[in-house]
Formats: structure tokens, sequence, C-alpha cells
């Protein structure tokens, strides 16, 4: 009789477990379904809208491409909570003024180049170019495993703004002319667009520099405001009609060996997003930089060769003298940077100590395969020269 007595009651309590189990899978499956329904995407979601204002003519590729794409990424990442929307130059504010609208939170973001803001702050064209510096991959290096980019930071922090590197050009060109450089004399009253450091040794050298925006390159040296221009290189010349205002093209870009774009973000509204938003513009703009110069070196190819078959384009290499001087007078203007702003001497410090061994390396990797690649295959002639 007892073992009769206790055979429902094990059964019962079985069936009581069974059921609170059941109950408990039930309330974690609703629970995950919930989590589910949060993600998925294309659900509305709370979003926060940035706005990042460019130095670029709206709609330029290359340049312009590379905060349209950072604003995709950023989207799609953060599926829709945070958006970007993008200005171009004059939109919203002028293109000088990108640094200060960021610094002042009238735009969230910003699109330049750091030597824009070199009256503002000196040691930024450290950040964009050093003439006769380093390349594209060694800035990269520089920036992310050798200290650059802790010390960009510490430059703008001052005015709340937190940088990114936005993007590389690569090598560029020396530039647009409308008369043959034969020797460094030729540069003797020559009129330039060239901005930062290599806009103080162009003027070292004999020239005048001027400072203009993209948007008003093509018009001044098509009304003689300017008698020559550097603006990138093939694709974003080309881009602007350079081809058919100016009839030497000039090689190689002292000025600008690996020229740096950088995203700038407005330290406070950085600050106040959850930490996935802030890795998600981190690592959209770190994305975004490594495909600016993945296309550049894509299209420049594709673009120097439509200059010199389409058009009459001449292109030339700098005259030995001509580097000679531009290099003398870097050294120079380099030097009193560091004398008079302390910040530079430091960063210049770092800067010059990272490319002593990068180069010493690259003697015999980079520079001994090329060399070795060009001893082998057939040569490269520019039937123009």
């Amino acid at each position: 009789m007892k073992e009769r007595t206790l055979l429902p009651v094990a059964v019962i309590g079985v069936l009581v477990l069974w059921l609170a189990t059941l109950g408990l899978w039930a309330v974690d499956a609703q629970k995950i379904e919930q989590s589910s329904r949060d993600w998925l995407p294309g659900e509305p979601v709370e979003a926060t809208e940035w706005k990042l204002v460019t130095t670029w003519p709206k709609g330029l590729p290359g340049l312009g491409s590379a905060p349209e794409n950072f604003a995709r990424r950023v989207g799609e990442m953060s599926n829709g909570r945070l958006t970007v929307r993008v200005y171009g130059a004059g939109e919203v504010v002028p293109p000088f003024e990108v640094f200060d609208a960021v610094a002042h939170g009238v735009a969230e973001m910003g699109h330049g180049a750091a030597y824009y803001w070199k009256g503002k702050i000196p040691a930024s064209v450290f950040y964009t170019a050093v003439p006769f510096g380093m390349t594209a991959q060694e800035m990269n290096g520089w920036l992310h495993y050798g200290g650059g980019l802790e010390l960009w930071r510490e430059l703008y922090a001052p005015f709340g703004v937190r940088p990114f590197a936005g993007g590389s050009t690569g090598v560029q060109m020396a530039g647009w002319f409308n008369r043959e450089l034969k020797s460094a004399a030729d540069l003797d009253g020559l009129k330039m667009r060239i901005p930062g450091l290599a806009g103080e040794v162009f003027a070292a050298s004999g020239g005048t520099a001027v400072r203009l925006a993209g948007g008003e390159i093509y018009t001044s040296m098509q009304t003689g405001v300017i008698d020559a221009v550097e603006w990138v290189g093939p694709y974003n010349d080309r881009t602007l009609g350079l081809m058919e205002v100016a009839e030497y093209y000039y090689y190689p870009g002292w000025h600008e060996p690996g020229a740096m774009l950088e995203f700038t973000v407005n330290q406070d509204a950085f600050d106040q997003l959850p930490q996935d938003l802030q890795a998600i513009v981190e690592g959209a703009a770190r994305a975004t930089n490594q495909d600016m110069l993945d296309e550049f070196t894509a299209r420049n190819n594709q673009s120097l060769t439509a200059l010199l078959t389409e058009h009459s384009t001449k292109l030339r290499p700098l005259p030995d003298d001509v580097l000679d001087v531009l290099y003398i007078n870097a050294v120079s203007a380099l030097e009193r940077l560091k004398a008079d702003d302390p910040m530079a001497q430091k960063i210049a410090a770092s800067y010059e100590d990272f490319l002593e061994g990068v180069r010493r390396y690259h003697e015999i990797s980079e520079r001994a395969y090329l060399n070795a690649r060009d001893r082998v295959l057939p040569p490269i002639s520019f039937t123009d020269q």
C-alpha cells in the first residue's frame, strides 16, 4: 500500500518540475524574441543625427566621396542608430571654417586637410604632409602604431576636437603650370596655389603662394589669378578639368608625398555616444581611411592615361635644381616651425624618429623590391617626354 501511495506523489512531483521548467523556458524565449526584435535590421530605432561639413565641393569624386562613404558605413553598422548627413563646402560653412564649426558645435563632424588650420594651429601641417616627408604607408604606420595619433589628439584637445585619419591620396603630382620649368630661376614671380608648409617653401624659393579652396582653382587658373596649381593627382585633377587651363603637368609631389586627410569630431558629441557607437565611428573612419588610398591608387592609373592620350597634357619631371632649392627651403621652414612652436617641436621629434627608422627598413624592402622589379620588367616610358 505504501508503494502505491508514493508512486502518484512522485509522478506529481515530476509533472510540477516539468511544468516549472516549461514556464521558465517560455519566459526566456519571450525575452530572446523581444531582444531579437529590438535589433532586427529595418526595425524603428531611436536615432542620433550628426552633421558632417567638408572642405570639398559637394559630389567631388575621391576627396568628396570619402565623407559620403563614411556616413554610409556608420548608418549600416549602427542599424540606423547614428546617421551622418554630409554637407559640401559652403552649404553650412565656408571650406576654411570647417574646423571652427566642429570646435563650436555648429556641426558634430568635419572632413578636410589639417594644414588648412595652419594659421590657428601651426603644428597641424604634420597631419597633412611634410615636404620630402613620409608616404601614405609610412604616415599610417606612424599614426596608428608610432604614437602620431596620440600627439594629434593632444594637439586638438584644447579646441574640444577629436581627430581621426580620414584618407590619403598617396604621392601627389607637383602640379599644373602654364609655362615650362627649365631651372629654379623659372620659379621667380610664379603665383601658385599651394597650401600648408609647402606654401612657405615655395615662397622662399622665389614664387608666391596663394591660398584657394578647391572650388576656386579652375577659374583662378583660367583668368590668370594664378600661374600654377597643385591639387591632388590625375584622378581629381582631371575631374576638376585642370588639363583645360594648364599645359604642363609636373611630378613628383615633393610637397605632399602622402597627403593625409582628417575626420574631426566634436569631443562633447563623441562623449555623449554609447561605447558601441563610438567604436563604430572609429571603425568607419579607419575603413574609409584605407579605402580612399585604394581608390586613388586605382583611379590615378586610368586618369593619367586619359590625360596623356585624350588631351594635350605635357608630362614633365621637376628639374633637379628645382628639387634642390625646394628641399633647402623645406628644411629651413621646418626648423623655423619647431623653433616657434613647442608642440610642433614635440610632434616633429616623433615624426622624424619614425621617418628615420622606416626609411632604413624601406631601403631593403620597398625600394629594393621596386629596383629589382624595374630591373627585370620592361621600362616605363612616356612618349611625350
